[in-house]
């Protein structure tokens, strides 16, 4: 793959309509602006600028591969909890006997849940308002 393509691949963009390319002019210290927080999110300058570019013209809060990653696993480990739990309940529904746990774990689990929901909602708001202001 080349860095092309893992630009495309980071912005959304499909391999059949090749991106144009633009050059751009910084000065010294914006670019060191640019690389500091593009360093932060663990991307390319080129990939932030473009994040950045397309975000204004969209108007969509950009979301870097390796954040989506991460929520995309939080969601998945969400699914997993929930599967669990809906086949403990239908074995105890049709009068099997189940390890289901007691009413003091579940309670412990909902508030887990509670938090990740908080702490996820939070991740996103935080993640719309850096690409707002810039800052990490």
């Amino acid at each position: 793959m080349s860095a092309g393509e893992s630009v495309d691949q980071e912005v959304g963009q499909t391999a059949q309509a090749p991106p144009e390319k633009i050059s751009v002019r910084l000065r010294a210290d914006d670019y060191r602006f640019l690389r500091d927080r593009s360093l932060v999110r663990r991307i390319r300058p080129s990939t932030y600028v473009s994040l950045l570019v397309r975000s204004h013209l969209r108007s969509v809060t950009p979301l870097p591969t390796e954040e989506l990653a991460a929520l995309k696993r939080s969601v998945a480990e969400v699914g997993a909890i929930g599967r669990n739990l809906n086949q403990i309940a239908r074995a105890l529904n049709q009068g099997e006997h189940a390890n289901a746990p007691d009413l003091a774990y579940l309670q412990g689990v909902i508030k887990i849940l509670a938090g990740l929901r908080d702490h996820t909602k939070a991740l996103v708001t935080a993640n719309a308002e850096s690409w707002e202001s810039g800052s990490d």
